[in-house]
């Protein structure tokens, strides 16, 4: 599952992504309060997130694979800003998504973030 996660990130395509999503699957994210749940509502989220984070300066530097759960650490810049990040991954036994986590730091990187995903989400609502 999380080879196939690899490659969709590395080709920039949000396409595919869906399929890896579980029915109930629960979204963390540092810009929501609550945790979203939900195919739908976490493959808003992910979309805006998705072209939030994606650009050439993307990259994972460390991976931690436990079980059905990868830790992913990345770096990014988005409009000038160094963002640092973990996303952490659950799946079951089908290969589906049940739990996606992300942190993210430093705190400008945070606001930058809420943002541009604010904007995004907005105009899709």
């Amino acid at each position: 599952m999380i080879d196939t996660w690899h490659t969709l990130i590395s080709s920039q395509k949000v396409v595919g992504i869906s399929e890896l999503l579980s029915e109930n699957v629960m979204l963390h994210s540092p810009v929501a309060y609550r945790p979203i749940q939900g195919k739908h509502k976490v493959m808003m989220y992910l979309t805006a997130s998705f072209y939030t984070f994606i650009n050439d300066s993307f990259k994972y530097v460390r991976e931690v694979r436990n079980g059905n759960t990868a830790f992913l650490e990345f770096e990014v810049v988005i409009d000038g800003t160094f963002v640092n990040g973990i996303d952490v991954i659950e799946w079951n036994e089908e290969g589906k998504i049940t739990d996606f986590k992300v942190m993210v730091r430093p705190l400008r990187g945070v606001q930058t973030i809420h943002d541009k995903m604010n904007m995004m989400l907005e105009s899709t609502i």
